[in-house]
């Protein structure tokens, strides 16, 4: 499994705990559009992978995150250990 599988798994898992329901992603899958979440589903999530990542994502950092290939650049590039 490369890095970047595990860092999807692991925003599969958050997502399916924040939105309760078993949720399976690709690089490709718009978190908000094709999930349905709203802002406080959003900001449990990020949350949710601060947390599992030890890292904070700037506010402007989340507003750039569209799909989950670029939540798993951005944790990526600050420095997310898995």
């Amino acid at each position: 499994m490369t890095a970047e599988q595990s860092v999807h798994e692991e925003i599969a898992a958050a997502l399916s705990q924040v939105l309760n329901r078993t949720v399976e992603v690709q690089g490709t899958t718009k978190i908000v559009e094709d999930l349905g979440m709203d802002s406080l589903a959003v900001m449990n999530f990020i949350m949710a992978i601060e947390d599992r990542y030890d890292i904070s994502i700037p506010l402007d950092r989340v507003a750039q995150v569209e799909t989950v290939d670029d939540l798993t650049r951005a944790i990526q590039q600050l420095g997310g250990k898995a």
